[in-house]
Protein backbone atom coordinates (compact mmCIF):
# COMPACT_ATOMS: atom_id res chain seq x y z
CA UNK A 1 0.00 0.00 0.00
CA UNK A 2 2.80 2.54 0.64
CA UNK A 3 4.40 1.59 -2.16
CA UNK A 4 1.31 2.36 -4.41
CA UNK A 5 0.98 5.68 -2.16
CA UNK A 6 4.73 6.49 -3.03
CA UNK A 7 4.11 5.81 -6.49
CA UNK A 8 1.38 8.19 -7.14
CA UNK A 9 3.05 11.03 -5.65
CA UNK A 10 6.08 10.21 -7.97
CA UNK A 11 3.47 10.09 -10.82
CA UNK A 12 1.83 13.31 -9.23
CA UNK A 13 4.99 15.46 -8.81
CA UNK A 14 6.34 14.55 -12.78
CA UNK A 15 2.78 15.67 -13.84
CA UNK A 16 3.12 19.00 -12.20
CA UNK A 17 6.85 19.23 -13.07
CA UNK A 18 6.13 18.63 -16.50
CA UNK A 19 2.79 21.16 -16.53
CA UNK A 20 5.14 23.94 -14.96
CA UNK A 21 8.24 23.29 -17.73
CA UNK A 22 5.17 23.46 -20.34
CA UNK A 23 4.42 27.02 -19.02
CA UNK A 24 8.12 28.41 -18.06
CA UNK A 25 8.58 29.29 -21.89
CA UNK A 26 11.64 32.10 -22.49
CA UNK A 27 11.43 35.60 -23.96
CA UNK A 28 11.71 36.45 -27.56
CA UNK A 29 12.87 40.13 -28.20
CA UNK A 30 10.21 41.57 -30.78
CA UNK A 31 10.60 45.05 -32.17
CA UNK A 32 8.80 47.02 -34.95
CA UNK A 33 10.48 49.58 -37.17
CA UNK A 34 8.31 52.98 -36.50
CA UNK A 35 6.43 51.99 -33.52
CA UNK A 36 7.99 51.58 -29.87
CA UNK A 37 6.32 49.53 -26.98
CA UNK A 38 3.88 51.49 -25.41
CA UNK A 39 3.75 54.20 -28.46
CA UNK A 40 1.00 54.73 -30.42
CA UNK A 41 0.55 53.17 -34.35
CA UNK A 42 1.08 55.48 -37.19
CA UNK A 43 -1.36 55.58 -39.59
CA UNK A 44 0.76 54.29 -42.26
CA UNK A 45 0.28 51.34 -40.50
CA UNK A 46 -3.71 51.24 -39.87
CA UNK A 47 -6.44 50.59 -42.07
CA UNK A 48 -8.09 53.52 -40.98
CA UNK A 49 -7.46 57.24 -40.22
CA UNK A 50 -9.15 60.15 -38.54
CA UNK A 51 -10.82 62.25 -41.53
CA UNK A 52 -10.12 65.57 -39.42
CA UNK A 53 -14.07 65.69 -39.25
CA UNK A 54 -14.48 63.56 -36.47
CA UNK A 55 -15.25 60.47 -38.68
CA UNK A 56 -13.06 58.41 -40.91
CA UNK A 57 -10.97 57.68 -44.18
CA UNK A 58 -8.64 54.77 -45.23
CA UNK A 59 -5.60 54.59 -43.44
CA UNK A 60 -2.31 53.13 -45.31
CA UNK A 61 -2.82 49.62 -43.79
CA UNK A 62 0.60 48.41 -44.37
CA UNK A 63 2.28 45.95 -42.25
CA UNK A 64 5.11 47.10 -40.49
CA UNK A 65 8.79 45.39 -40.39
CA UNK A 66 9.32 43.01 -37.58
CA UNK A 67 12.08 41.33 -36.21
CA UNK A 68 12.71 39.15 -33.02
CA UNK A 69 15.69 37.23 -31.27
CA UNK A 70 16.46 35.20 -28.55
CA UNK A 71 14.59 32.23 -29.68
CA UNK A 72 16.06 28.87 -27.84
CA UNK A 73 17.85 25.59 -29.58
CA UNK A 74 14.88 23.47 -31.21
CA UNK A 75 13.19 26.41 -32.34
CA UNK A 76 11.96 24.53 -35.94
CA UNK A 77 8.82 27.38 -36.59
CA UNK A 78 7.39 30.63 -35.19
CA UNK A 79 3.88 32.23 -35.67
CA UNK A 80 2.78 35.51 -35.47
CA UNK A 81 -0.11 36.84 -33.82
CA UNK A 82 -1.23 40.32 -33.97
CA UNK A 83 -4.63 41.07 -31.39
CA UNK A 84 -6.59 43.69 -30.13
CA UNK A 85 -8.29 42.78 -26.69
CA UNK A 86 -9.90 46.57 -26.67
CA UNK A 87 -13.04 45.52 -29.38
CA UNK A 88 -16.10 46.50 -28.38
CA UNK A 89 -17.87 43.14 -27.50
CA UNK A 90 -20.89 44.31 -29.88
CA UNK A 91 -21.11 46.81 -32.69
CA UNK A 92 -24.63 48.27 -32.45
CA UNK A 93 -23.03 51.55 -31.40
CA UNK A 94 -20.03 51.95 -33.22
CA UNK A 95 -19.37 55.11 -35.33
CA UNK A 96 -22.71 56.22 -34.58
CA UNK A 97 -22.87 60.00 -34.48
CA UNK A 98 -23.98 61.45 -31.22
CA UNK A 99 -23.00 58.42 -29.12
CA UNK A 100 -20.08 57.14 -27.55
CA UNK A 101 -18.79 53.54 -26.57
CA UNK A 102 -18.18 54.21 -22.86
CA UNK A 103 -14.73 53.13 -21.69
CA UNK A 104 -16.35 50.13 -19.32
CA UNK A 105 -18.12 49.10 -21.92
CA UNK A 106 -17.47 44.46 -22.81
CA UNK A 107 -14.84 43.81 -24.76
CA UNK A 108 -13.47 41.12 -27.23
CA UNK A 109 -10.22 39.97 -29.02
CA UNK A 110 -10.09 40.88 -32.42
CA UNK A 111 -7.53 39.64 -34.83
CA UNK A 112 -6.31 41.44 -37.07
CA UNK A 113 -2.62 39.50 -38.80
CA UNK A 114 -2.53 35.63 -37.99
CA UNK A 115 0.46 34.21 -39.73
CA UNK A 116 1.97 30.62 -38.90
CA UNK A 117 4.46 28.46 -40.12
CA UNK A 118 6.96 31.31 -40.76
CA UNK A 119 10.55 29.17 -41.06
CA UNK A 120 12.66 28.32 -38.00
CA UNK A 121 15.49 30.04 -40.06
CA UNK A 122 14.07 33.43 -40.78
CA UNK A 123 13.86 36.26 -38.04
CA UNK A 124 12.14 39.35 -39.74
CA UNK A 125 8.88 40.17 -41.59
CA UNK A 126 9.87 43.10 -44.09
CA UNK A 127 7.75 46.65 -43.90
CA UNK A 128 4.76 45.91 -46.89
CA UNK A 129 5.49 42.43 -47.21
CA UNK A 130 1.79 41.00 -46.31
CA UNK A 131 -0.13 44.16 -46.88
CA UNK A 132 0.42 47.44 -49.17
CA UNK A 133 -2.58 49.20 -48.94
CA UNK A 134 -6.75 48.52 -48.42
CA UNK A 135 -7.49 46.36 -50.71
CA UNK A 136 -11.60 46.82 -51.56
CA UNK A 137 -12.53 42.64 -50.79
CA UNK A 138 -9.92 42.04 -48.72
CA UNK A 139 -7.47 39.41 -49.60
CA UNK A 140 -7.73 35.66 -49.14
CA UNK A 141 -5.94 33.64 -46.72
CA UNK A 142 -3.54 31.38 -47.23
CA UNK A 143 0.22 30.13 -48.14
CA UNK A 144 3.03 32.30 -48.66
CA UNK A 145 6.99 33.13 -49.06
CA UNK A 146 7.01 33.40 -45.56
CA UNK A 147 4.16 31.23 -43.91
CA UNK A 148 0.65 30.07 -44.31
CA UNK A 149 -1.42 33.39 -43.40
CA UNK A 150 -4.63 32.39 -41.46
CA UNK A 151 -7.71 34.59 -41.90
CA UNK A 152 -8.54 37.97 -39.65
CA UNK A 153 -11.76 39.08 -38.13
CA UNK A 154 -11.97 41.91 -40.86
CA UNK A 155 -13.71 38.56 -42.34
CA UNK A 156 -16.33 38.66 -39.33
CA UNK A 157 -16.62 42.11 -39.73
CA UNK A 158 -17.87 41.63 -43.32
CA UNK A 159 -15.21 43.62 -44.70
CA UNK A 160 -14.12 40.49 -47.39
CA UNK A 161 -11.96 37.77 -47.19
CA UNK A 162 -9.73 38.27 -43.94
CA UNK A 163 -6.22 37.14 -45.65
CA UNK A 164 -2.95 38.76 -44.75
CA UNK A 165 -2.15 42.27 -42.52
CA UNK A 166 -5.35 44.33 -41.71
CA UNK A 167 -4.09 46.97 -39.53
CA UNK A 168 -6.04 49.08 -36.87
CA UNK A 169 -9.29 50.30 -37.23
CA UNK A 170 -11.36 51.24 -34.19
CA UNK A 171 -14.87 52.96 -33.56
CA UNK A 172 -13.74 56.89 -33.89
CA UNK A 173 -16.74 56.85 -30.91
CA UNK A 174 -15.05 54.84 -28.56
CA UNK A 175 -13.95 56.29 -25.42
CA UNK A 176 -11.12 53.55 -24.89
CA UNK A 177 -7.44 53.47 -26.39
CA UNK A 178 -6.74 50.42 -28.41
CA UNK A 179 -3.85 48.51 -27.55
CA UNK A 180 -2.69 45.78 -30.02
CA UNK A 181 -0.42 43.29 -28.89
CA UNK A 182 2.31 42.03 -31.62
CA UNK A 183 3.04 38.45 -30.59
CA UNK A 184 6.05 36.01 -32.36
CA UNK A 185 5.87 32.42 -30.50
CA UNK A 186 9.10 30.13 -30.92
CA UNK A 187 7.80 26.94 -31.64
CA UNK A 188 9.14 23.32 -31.60
CA UNK A 189 7.30 21.96 -34.58
CA UNK A 190 7.86 23.03 -38.06
CA UNK A 191 4.37 23.39 -38.87
CA UNK A 192 1.03 23.22 -37.21
CA UNK A 193 -0.65 21.71 -39.61
CA UNK A 194 -3.16 24.54 -40.24
CA UNK A 195 -4.77 25.27 -43.43
CA UNK A 196 -7.93 27.30 -45.14
CA UNK A 197 -9.45 29.85 -42.95
CA UNK A 198 -8.67 29.66 -39.37
CA UNK A 199 -8.64 32.32 -37.16
CA UNK A 200 -5.83 33.84 -34.18
CA UNK A 201 -7.92 31.31 -31.81
CA UNK A 202 -7.39 28.38 -33.66
CA UNK A 203 -4.45 29.28 -34.20
CA UNK A 204 -3.51 29.78 -30.52
CA UNK A 205 -5.47 26.49 -29.93
CA UNK A 206 -3.17 25.03 -31.95
CA UNK A 207 0.43 26.23 -30.40
CA UNK A 208 -0.51 24.48 -26.95
CA UNK A 209 2.20 22.82 -25.86
CA UNK A 210 4.74 23.77 -28.84
CA UNK A 211 5.39 27.05 -27.45
CA UNK A 212 9.37 27.26 -26.76
CA UNK A 213 9.59 31.03 -26.37
CA UNK A 214 7.26 33.99 -26.91
CA UNK A 215 7.67 38.17 -27.18
CA UNK A 216 5.27 41.05 -28.11
CA UNK A 217 5.18 44.59 -28.91
CA UNK A 218 2.36 46.57 -27.79
CA UNK A 219 1.32 49.44 -30.14
CA UNK A 220 -1.76 51.87 -29.41
CA UNK A 221 -4.14 53.54 -31.75
CA UNK A 222 -7.67 55.53 -31.81
CA UNK A 223 -9.50 57.52 -34.38
CA UNK A 224 -11.62 59.49 -31.19
CA UNK A 225 -9.76 63.16 -31.43
CA UNK A 226 -10.09 63.32 -27.44
CA UNK A 227 -8.19 60.42 -27.31
CA UNK A 228 -5.50 61.01 -29.89
CA UNK A 229 -2.47 61.87 -28.71
CA UNK A 230 -2.67 60.21 -25.38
Amino acid sequence: MKKLALTLVIAQTCMAAGALAQDATATLSVSLDGIENGSAIPEKFAYCAPDGQGQTKDGGNVNPAISWSGAPVGTRSYALIVVDKDVPASFELANQPGKTIPADFPRQNFYHWVLVDIPGAMTNLPEGVDSKGVVPGGRAPGKTGYGIDGQNDYAKAGKGQGGEYDGPCPPWNDERLHHYHVVVYALDVPSLGLSGNFGGKQAEDAMKGHILARGETVGTYTQNPKLIGK
